[in-house]
């Protein structure tokens, strides 16, 4: 079973060399430090920041320089600062070749919630929507179930909707999923985790196909 860094770390090896990508809110944001070193990537921030580099270690923090989860950040050697006008033209403008958001429920269908739990004062949907609008390939970093031990991948999600169809893989501590036209697609299980154990954990349709292999970190 993986730890939150053992998602990022996981979801690090989607990412190519050349990619632009957009880290979300939570989990997502730890994956700039599991990139390897022989790769270029430009981490984007919807706040207004291209080449986003490792968190900072203790002591070293610039309280100036925050991604969007108004957390403190590196920049690496070229990076650049702009308003929000040109942040999100870069989004809507499907600039961005991978999109890695968090989420607290996705659908079998690919659907996903991640901005609104009814009851819950929130100050708006922000970026998520243009995220969700204008990528053509987002992951998703996330638990498999919440606190209650209830599922969080689902026939059909029961929060406010993001985005509708439009999720492509789904890495969780139990494993690494793939949204397909026919449901959940099991793809790899999560270091000592069983096939059984993701199906418990799995409310939506989910698809495995001969020997599942143990994912490598």
């Amino acid at each position: 079973m993986l730890d939150k860094n053992g998602i990022a770390k996981r979801i690090a090896k989607e990412v190519k060399n050349g990619y632009y990508v957009n880290l979300g809110i939570g989990i997502p944001t730890l994956v700039a430090n599991f990139v390897r070193d022989d790769i270029e990537v430009e981490f984007q921030s919807e706040n207004g920041v291209l080449g986003m580099g490792p968190f900072p270690f203790e002591g070293e923090e610039d309280p100036d320089i925050i991604n969007a989860g108004k957390q403190t950040i590196t920049t690496l050697p070229g990076a650049s600062f702009f308003d929000s006008a040109m942040s999100f033209s870069m989004i809507r403008g499907k600039h961005v070749d991978l999109t890695i958001l968090g989420a607290m429920e996705v659908a079998e269908n690919g659907d996903i919630a991640n901005w609104k739990i009814p009851g819950k004062m929130v100050k708006g949907m922000g970026g998520a929507m243009d995220l969700v609008a204008s990528a053509e390939n987002i992951i998703v970093a996330m638990m498999h179930t919440n606190r209650a031990g209830a599922s969080k991948l689902l026939k059909r999600c029961t929060l406010p909707l993001t985005g509708v169809g439009c999720v492509k893989k789904i890495v969780t501590n139990l494993a690494v999923i793939e949204v397909t036209p026919e449901g959940f697609k099991l793809l790899e299980r999560a270091p000592g985790v069983s096939v059984e154990q993701i199906e418990d954990a799995t409310e939506g349709k989910l698809i495995v196909e001969g020997e599942v292999p143990e994912m490598v970190l």
